[in-house]
């Protein structure tokens, strides 16, 4: 499965500390990179379509109190395979950064 596309990564990372709404995850994401990558709906359902295919995240049976929430809202959770693959390559990713390192590109400027 590696490597994720760059909105699979991001959906997976928006949903590593609880699950969340469409419109959730694309505000986590947008937080998170801050601001640097803003997720339209058909990127995000579209790929999410695809994870819930492949067992990457679950579409989640629990539900927010009626009176506080959309009753059209689906929330959305990691699986455990999509835990994996979200360590997986967040560790991939890692060992590019410490490759770029040693080469002394990131501490050059450019």
């Amino acid at each position: 499965m590696l490597p994720l596309t760059p909105a699979v990564f991001h959906i997976l990372l928006a949903l590593a500390n609880g699950e969340k709404h469409g419109y959730g995850i694309m505000q986590e994401v947008e937080s998170f990179t801050q601001g640097q990558v803003k997720m339209g709906p058909g990127t995000l359902y579209g790929s999410v379509k695809r994870m819930l295919t492949a067992g990457l995240i679950e579409e989640s049976e629990e539900r927010p109190d009626p009176a506080l929430d959309d009753s059209r809202r689906r929330y959305y959770r990691l699986s455990s395979l999509g835990r994996r693959v979200l360590h997986a390559e967040a560790q991939r990713l890692s060992d590019l950064v410490t490759a770029a390192r040693a080469r002394h590109l990131l501490n050059e400027m450019p």
